[in-house]
């Protein structure tokens, strides 16, 4: 049983920043790919960011972009996400996953990924 497990949610104000933990097993973290995914009460899973098994390429949400970091440390086997300019709409459970696959386009689809965290709630309040 593969675990990845989330840390660093919370509550949040507009205009803040925060930082989500992903925490993955060695084997899962050197050769995956690692993607955030959110959802929000009431709507469908989405792409969040992904970063690929070695950490050359890096996708974003276009909700995100501009706000958003993802980075691996791979001396902790954990990758990152940074989110700054905070806002009420980021309110959602966040999700870390790890997907084998080579497609661009799997990047942003949660079909595509093998394993999923537990989620970590993040509110931002305005």
């Amino acid at each position: 049983q593969v675990q990845l497990v989330e840390s660093g949610g919370g509550l949040g104000q507009a205009g803040g920043s925060l930082r989500l933990s992903c925490a993955a097993p060695e084997r899962i973290f050197s050769r995956y790919v690692l993607g955030w995914f959110r959802q929000a009460p009431g709507k469908e899973r989405e792409f969040v960011a992904a970063i690929s098994w070695n950490g050359g390429r890096t996708y974003y949400a276009d909700s995100v972009k501009g706000r958003i970091t993802i980075a691996k440390d791979n001396n902790k086997n954990t990758v990152y996400v940074q989110l700054s300019s905070l806002k009420p709409e980021d309110t959602a459970v966040y999700y870390c996953a790890a997907g084998s696959f080579f497609s661009s386009s799997s990047y942003f689809t949660p079909d595509a990924y093998d394993y999923w965290g537990q989620g970590t709630q993040v509110t931002v309040s305005s």
